[in-house]
């Protein structure tokens, strides 16, 4: 199934026409817009005129966590804040917070890039959904407003066990979007009640995954709830889970290529990596982003690219990580 089949199968010359136009015009803004940006590109004797291509993005300055960090996050902005309609403020697994700024525009770009994430995952207008999680968490809101735009049951089921425990007895769930902690507390909490995951419904678990793009406890959650788990990678600093998404195949990730320019470069060197197949550390630049572009963050996350196509149909470029695993129909 498809959210929106005709950018998820549109083809590789007019996808790339479509980055490098909206590569532009995100590199013309910041530098605009956000002081940051500005002052980085100047030191850097960057221009936005020197972008002609898609390869010119090597030209630009990478972008670090350390430097968010260090900055005032509204340096990085690029509105005022009477555009801002969400403010969020997530914590980091090294105990930083980041804060993140959303305008209107931001918000239904996220929502429909969550979209495609959860039908590509089989969520679709019969799905009924439990969703775990806090909602000051503006990923966790995309994901509450993108099934709602499906057209699925959702039931936000907060942080409190004791009311996880209530909804399971009356509702009959089929899918689980959490984090992999708070599914692996349901498990704990059930075995405490002398219940087990695998009794109920739930037939798929997508994890909104913080720190990896794997879910380091997905074979766990696997055999102990009988289910496919599904990951989304949801950094504090990019302020979405809807970077890249697994289809069916569930082999691989696919890049939301319309919204966002992947690069992936060598460990410790600034050499873009232009070959398939080989690692790297992965670069994100969000093409669409409004408040607050992220233009040439190093993720820190260790990927290939993928050479084979997909069997779901999506011409998006996949990426893999080191622990990816792959079903028997695949080449790898």
């Amino acid at each position: 199934m498809y959210a929106n089949e005709k950018l998820e199968k549109m083809n590789r010359e007019t996808l790339e026409n479509l980055q490098l136009e909206r590569l532009k015009k995100i590199v013309d803004w910041t530098y605009e817009k956000s002081s940051f940006y500005k002052k980085t590109f100047d030191q850097a004797n960057f221009k936005p005129g020197d972008i002609q291509t898609l390869a010119d993005v090597k030209k630009i300055p990478f972008l670090t966590l350390e430097e968010i960090n260090r900055n005032d996050p509204q340096d990085l902005l690029t509105l005022p804040l009477s555009s801002i309609v969400r403010i969020c403020h997530a914590a980091e697994s090294n105990g930083e917070t980041i804060s993140k700024f959303y305008t209107k525009g931001d918000i239904q770009q996220n929502v429909e890039i969550m979209s495609r994430c959860l039908v590509a995952a089989g969520i679709n207008r019969a799905s009924t959904v439990g969703l775990q999680g806090d909602l000051s968490d503006g990923k966790f809101l995309d994901v509450l407003y993108a099934l709602e735009s499906i057209g699925a049951t959702v039931i936000p089921l907060g942080t409190d066990y004791r009311y996880w425990l209530k909804v399971l007895e009356k509702f009959s769930l089929d899918t689980l979007i959490s984090t992999p902690q708070l599914v692996m507390q349901l498990i704990i909490q059930l075995q405490a009640t002398w219940k087990n995951i695998i009794d109920y419904s739930i037939q798929k678990i997508i994890c909104i995954n913080v720190n990896n793009i794997q879910n380091p406890l997905q074979q766990h959650i696997e055999a102990r709830a009988g289910t496919e788990v599904f990951n989304l990678f949801a950094p504090a600093e990019i302020g979405t889970a809807g970077i890249f998404f697994q289809c069916s195949s569930t082999s691989g990730h696919h890049i939301q290529e319309d919204n966002y320019l992947a690069e992936i470069v060598k460990f410790d060197s600034d050499e873009v990596v232009d070959e398939d197949e080989v690692m790297g550390e992965l670069v994100i630049t969000t093409l669409t982003a409004q408040a607050m572009p992220l233009i040439r963050y190093r993720t820190g996350q260790a990927v290939r690219r993928m050479s084979e196509p997909c069997r779901c149909g999506r011409f998006f470029v996949r990426i893999a990580t080191p622990y990816t695993q792959f079903d028997g129909d695949d080449d790898d």
